[in-house]
């Protein structure tokens, strides 16, 4: 299916909700975006609108959304966050990169990362950075994607009392 990508749509009411939908049905499919299932959509709410805060005509950040085609539905999105310290302007650090469960294993994810790579080279941007959580094959999908494995801090995240993974970051070098 065809996916229409859009930089910076209108953030109104129903796109919020749109994206508070998405990030709950992938933390809650196991997607590792900051929640640990079972998680509940109020709950996404508090963070999303945190991220949200930075968007817009006075925000540094960024938010690219993919909608199938045919039907309009929102099928994944990820955030450009501006490090918002000067010596690092030359690079941006993509957050929140999600794709519907349901539309998984169709290349939407890899589309979603090549049109981020697009648009940060046509802002000039020398690289771009990602963070993940270890132990869910990220690494391998990245990697394809063309990131490189930078730093790891092993252990870093627990998502249980008796699970804890390794806080990965991961680099695309675009010079």
């Amino acid at each position: 299916m065809t996916l229409l990508l859009t930089l910076d749509p209108g953030l109104d009411l129903d796109l919020r909700e749109e994206i508070v939908r998405l990030w709950t049905d992938v933390s809650n499919a196991g997607g590792a975006v900051g929640f640990v299932p079972p998680v509940a959509a109020a709950e996404v709410r508090a963070a999303a609108e945190r991220h949200f805060a930075g968007l817009g005509p006075d925000g540094a950040d960024r938010l690219l959304v993919a909608r199938e085609a045919a039907t309009g539905r929102l099928a994944g999105v990820l955030f450009f966050e501006d490090p918002r310290f000067p010596p690092a302007d030359h690079w941006r650090l993509l957050k929140l990169v999600m794709v519907r469960p349901d539309c998984q294993g169709r290349g939407y994810g890899v589309r979603l990362m090549a049109e981020a790579e697009r648009i940060a080279r046509g802002w000039g941007l020398k690289a771009l950075r990602l963070t993940l959580r270890g132990g869910n094959g990220l690494e391998a999908f990245y990697g394809r994607c063309g990131y490189t494995e930078v730093g790891r801090v092993p252990r870093a995240i627990r998502v249980a009392p008796d699970d804890a993974r390794d806080d990965v970051t991961m680099w695309l070098d675009l010079e």
